[in-house]
């Protein structure tokens, strides 16, 4: 097939769907696809455009056989309502260009975040004359509305309709849980659309590797310490901060270190409250290259998921994969209700505790640290999950799968991994 990546976020960007969507086209072409991606100039997390693509209109790569067309984007650190506009504006026509000046796709594949660019997906759609494939991440604009990303009511009512019109130009979608979903269907959209895809995770990439003269540790003094690892996006729905509350409340142990690990514009906000606090065990530590990711996640005793009470509960971080494969316990600061908290508890792979509670995350933290025997249990029940559950070819044969069904309705299409995604009707039963 010739495959059409529509996607924000792609490589070199280090976290949230640009991995994924990178992997995903690469492992496309090692099947024998032809691959295009259409994608912003990179910015995130920063919110900057990298160095090497500023100054650009446009810039074509072609990287382990995927051809990457990337387009500039009207960026800027904390976007507003208008900032955001302008961000979404100028990736939606300029990204059109690319889309369709290249060649014909048989199928477009598009991933939600951002929204907008369902726009021109479907101006594309409508050009190469060719069936789409939504790939939801998360589903806006509910998500921004209930944490108040977004709160003026006209920029909701256009979001709102930018949502209906994408879920109808999908010839199908693909939900990361079973929690998507219900949400799909209570808003109307056909069951027989959807498809209940994981995100994945390289199960031989991130692995257990030993904390025994670990370099992450060495190089920040953690050397036999207890070290409780946040990795990951600082933002307004991670209710991080809660991590110093609790490291505060627990500097009477010498032997606890906590370490959160990200973008540095944003680690300096963190540093201000630990300042106040006086919090002495904590370090805050910028990202690692990606070929450091699995010694950094090694260096850790427990790893961390953390969300607000309000994030909405079909919500689902994609380091719960990461986390579960690198062989560590996790604790879920996360709402029970949602799908971080149902993929912890149904992997057994670690505790789930009441969201921005310093307490509860320090009695959680406290028990793992008295009893060694259930790190080592949870971290093996979790990275079992991981390779029976969120295996990257088990993915890509379920994609593969749903993207050749799509063109070909009539067709049976037998992928050369077994499909993963478990039939629809058994994901709502189990859920």
């Amino acid at each position: 097939m010739r495959v059409l990546l529509y996607s924000y976020n792609y490589y070199p960007e280090p976290i949230g769907i640009a991995p994924l969507m990178t992997e995903l086209a690469e492992g496309l072409v090692e099947r024998g696809h032809k691959v295009r991606v259409v994608t912003a100039m990179p910015n995130y997390p920063q919110r900057k455009i990298y160095p090497g693509y500023r100054g650009q209109l446009y810039k074509r790569e072609v990287r382990n056989g995927v051809e990457i067309e990337r387009c500039f984007v009207a960026i800027r650190p904390k976007p507003g309502l208008i900032g955001r506009a302008l961000l979404d504006g100028s990736f939606a026509l300029l990204s059109l260009f690319k889309a369709i000046s290249g060649w014909r796709p048989d199928v477009i594949l598009s991933t939600s975040p951002s929204l907008p660019a369902c726009l021109p997906v479907a101006a594309a759609q409508a050009f190469h004359r060719c069936p789409t494939v939504l790939s939801l991440q998360d589903i806006l604009p509910e998500a921004a509305v209930q944490t108040g990303l977004i709160t003026n009511k006209l920029a909701i009512k256009v979001f709102e309709q930018l949502e209906k019109f994408a879920y109808a130009h999908a010839n199908k979608i693909a939900v990361i849980t079973p929690c998507f979903a219900e949400n799909l269907i209570g808003k109307d959209v056909p069951k027989r659309k959807i498809e209940c895809i994981s995100n994945w995770v390289d199960v031989s990439f991130i692995q257990p590797l030993s904390k025994e003269n670990n370099a992450f540790r060495r190089a920040h003094g953690l050397t036999g310490k207890f070290v409780v690892l946040y990795s990951g996006n600082i933002a307004r729905t991670q209710g991080v901060r809660t991590i110093i509350r609790a490291a505060a409340q627990m500097q009477d142990n010498p032997d606890i270190r906590f370490v959160i690990v990200g973008e540095e514009s944003q680690l300096a906000e963190l540093e201000r409250l630990r300042l106040e606090l006086n919090v002495q065990n904590l370090h805050l530590l910028p990202f690692v290259g990606r070929e450091e990711l699995p010694e950094m996640l090694a260096a850790a005793d427990v790893s961390l998921i953390m969300q607000k009470q309000n994030v909405v509960g079909f919500n689902m971080p994609s380091k719960t994969q990461v986390i579960m494969a690198s062989g560590r316990p996790v604790i879920a600061s996360v709402p029970s209700h949602g799908a971080a908290a149902e993929a912890v508890q149904h992997s057994q792979a670690g505790l789930v505790v009441e969201p921005e509670s310093p307490t509860e995350l320090t009695k959680a933290v406290q028990y793992l640290y008295d009893n060694p025997s259930k790190v080592e249990e949870f971290g093996k029940r979790g990275r079992q999950y991981a390779i029976d559950h969120y295996s990257f070819n088990q993915a890509l044969a379920a994609y593969e799968s749903l993207l050749r069904n799509a063109v070909e309705p009539q067709s049976v299409f037998e992928p050369v991994q077994k499909k993963s995604a478990v039939p629809l009707s058994q994901e709502l039963h189990s859920s």
